[in-house]
């Protein structure tokens, strides 16, 4: 089978990983949180494998590079989200925790990508 460039690109598949984990915690929000913070969470955790998706898929480097800043600025929106999930008491400290280590292994994944891209420059 075929696979595209993104595919082999670990970072995707932490991301990927990543939106797993954030469907599984909004399943036991309040149902007010539906069509708000679930919804935000949701959208933000998947713009994250979508802009590395979408960014590969660019021919110039500085396209690529991009894609890979609005990757990085939806896990920081997603990372934001998280702090208001923990003020509502709608995740614990230890899910938050868990959290915050898979962001900051995306994070320096995103920055390493994002160095490589910037070398080709």
């Amino acid at each position: 089978m075929y696979l595209y460039s993104f595919e082999r690109l670990e970072v995707w598949s932490v991301a990927r990983g990543f939106v797993s984990d954030i469907y599984v915690c909004t399943k036991n929000f309040p149902s007010k949180e539906k069509f708000g913070l679930c919804s935000q969470l949701e959208r933000s955790a998947v713009s994250i494998m979508s802009n590395i998706a979408e960014g590969t898929s660019r021919t110039s480097c500085k396209e690529k590079i991009r894609f890979i800043e609005i990757a990085f600025g939806s896990l920081m929106e997603n990372y934001n989200q998280l702090y208001v999930s923990l003020d509502q008491k709608y995740i614990t400290d230890e899910h938050f925790k868990k959290f915050k280590d898979k962001i900051d292994s995306l994070a320096r994944m995103l920055n390493s990508l994002k160095n490589s891209y910037q070398q080709k420059l």
